[in-house]
């Protein structure tokens, strides 16, 4: 990892982030104005549009900087050992079993918590009609 030393901005940098936000601006608005045009001469257009502000934006020294970091993001993530295929589907299983477990306890206390707020407010819900509950029951008879 190298260190580095933030230097203020120079106004030349100002200027290249101007240029970078009229390129997108003007890629924003041209897709708009030409709207008679393909889509395809359109997504072309927005295409190097946002290229040309990517490329602009990476002249900056933020830019510079940035790029630095994502070429050490990638040579730490080439140092990662990644689990195997097996260890991934162990792992996924036993998530998704702590999910179905972790959704019935809810669902549970959410079905006594909502009796016990029934009962100590005297407020009760109807159903609506389903098959297998009563016809004096259902809702609309």
């Amino acid at each position: 990892m190298s260190t580095n030393v933030e230097t203020p901005s120079s106004s030349m940098d100002t200027v290249k982030w101007l240029v970078a936000i009229a390129l997108l601006s003007g890629a924003v608005v041209g897709n708009y104005m030409y709207s008679e045009l393909s889509v395809l001469v359109r997504a072309i257009g927005v295409v190097v549009a946002i290229g040309a502000a990517l490329g602009v934006a990476s002249a900056t020294e933020k830019g510079k900087a940035f790029i630095a970091f994502a070429k050490e993001a990638r040579i730490e993530v080439r140092k990662v050992v990644w689990p195997t295929r097996q260890e991934t589907m162990h792992t996924t299983f036993i998530v998704m079993i702590a999910t179905v477990v972790m959704a019935l306890i809810l669902w549970g206390l959410d079905g006594i918590l909502f009796r016990i707020v029934g009962f100590l407010t005297g407020v009760e819900i109807l159903i609506p009609c389903q098959k297998r509950i009563k016809k004096e029951n259902c809702v609309g008879t």
